[in-house]
């Protein structure tokens, strides 16, 4: 089912997602609501999934060094059960920020985070002794973050008004 989104909650997501720490009271001045309505539109993005969740972006390289990992993952065989235990695996793996499925001749792309490169090469060595499926892995390590947002942008936003 496709979401309806008006102007309003698109100016209300795009002003969140920026600032997350926006009062509501504030947020409902920037889109022009008194409070009540505004929270009822926020109350109900958030019932209906457009808003997953707020959270603070914590930058780790300001903490430590740690080694970020792109790691395309190729599966054993490719039976629905095969996917799910994969897919269970990487759920439970606190180093795997983010995994996607993938078409093409790569089954799986994980963005992993290691505090070094050593202990991204156990987390493998874990993942290859798992009975996970896992026939063969590409690692890529990035050297230099270039851009990294999970904004999205306005103009996208605009494309989903019912």
């Amino acid at each position: 089912m496709r979401i309806r989104l008006d102007d309003r909650d698109i100016q209300m997501l795009s002003i969140l997602q920026r600032e997350g720490r926006i009062t509501k009271t504030e947020l409902a001045r920037r889109v022009n609501l008194s409070p009540t309505p505004c929270w009822e539109r926020l109350q109900h993005l958030e019932k209906v999934g457009v808003i997953e969740g707020y959270g603070a972006r914590v930058a780790w390289s300001a903490l430590s060094r740690q080694t970020i990992v792109f790691m395309e993952a190729e599966l054993n065989s490719h039976q629905a059960a095969d996917f799910t235990k994969f897919e269970r695996a990487m759920q439970e793996q606190p180093e795997v920020l983010e995994c996607y499925a993938l078409g093409g001749g790569i089954d799986y792309l994980l963005k992993v985070i290691a505090p070094s490169v050593d202990d991204y090469q156990r987390f493998v060595d874990r993942m290859l002794n798992a009975d996970i499926g896992l026939r063969r892995y590409y690692t890529y390590i990035v050297t230099k973050r270039v851009k990294d947002t999970e904004f999205v942008p306005d103009s996208l936003l605009e494309t989903l008004k019912g």
